[in-house]
């Protein structure tokens, strides 16, 4: 419901734009309804879900009332509310998750405690981010996820989701994000600005620039092919910093 109309197209045009392909469809969450359904059907014949009729603002005033942010398990057992629309949550449980992510290192939280029974499936009936990319991940094959960090802490999340459903669990990468001088991540949230495709080699040298793997200045000068080249040839994924240094205020 968020999406501004048209900007898929223009993502992917964009990407194709500055040299970078797709080896298979890309897929759409709004294609895949069916994949979820069976997911959760999956996870609910292990006894791992349950419907929760606790709507944000219920859930915000107990968590305010208990001094947490974890959900408070209301509808754990069952909700005595039978005359609203249900969110379906998974049951997690007190297990620390770790990783060691190829940029950021070791991190890990508590599922049970950090986050609690979160949503699979909201209650006006689209799909969680977190079951939707696991599900999505596997059906292509995916080994190595590459990101942004803001979404480091989902992580644990995911890999539960990958143990109970009896996925192998990819390698993580997750790359600083790109704020402006407030600190906030450059998004249409914080009305930045579009990559724009008038200036291709500059925006690539940029990016290297901005993952830490020094380019030579003359090479602001090449074609893409030589820029991706000397990027596949000189590529040292231990150069990515953690944080961005240089807020890019654009």
């Amino acid at each position: 419901p968020r999406e501004v109309p048209g900007s898929a197209d223009d993502i992917l045009h964009s990407l194709e734009q500055h040299g970078l392909h797709w080896d298979e469809p890309v897929l759409y969450q709004s294609q895949r309804h069916d994949a979820y359904h069976d997911a959760i059907h999956t996870l609910t014949q292990q006894n791992l879900t349950f419907n929760c009729s606790c709507s944000r603002k219920d859930i915000s005033k107990l968590q305010s009332t208990q001094g947490t942010t974890v959900y408070p398990g209301t509808c754990r057992n069952g909700s005595e509310n039978q005359s609203v629309q249900y969110a379906i949550r998974v049951k997690t449980e007190s297990l620390e998750i770790g990783f060691d992510d190829n940029v950021q290192g070791y991190f890990s939280h508590n599922v049970g405690t950090v986050v609690g029974d979160f949503v699979l499936q909201r209650a006006d009936g689209w799909f969680a981010y977190q079951l939707a990319v696991v599900i999505d991940d596997v059906e292509q094959g995916i080994t190595e996820i590459v990101r942004g960090s803001d979404l480091l802490d989902n992580t644990p999340r995911q890999i539960f989701l990958q143990r109970v459903l009896g996925f192998e669990q990819p390698e993580y990468a997750h790359l600083p994000i790109a704020t402006n001088t407030s600190g906030e991540k450059l998004s249409k949230q914080t009305f930045a600005q579009p990559v724009s495709n008038s200036f291709l080699s500059a925006n690539l040298i940029k990016a290297l620039e901005f993952l830490g793997q020094n380019p030579p200045t003359e090479l602001v000068r090449s074609d893409l092919d030589s820029i991706w080249q000397w990027a596949l040839e000189h590529w040292q994924l231990h150069k990515v910093p953690k944080v961005l240094k240089i807020p890019l205020d654009v």
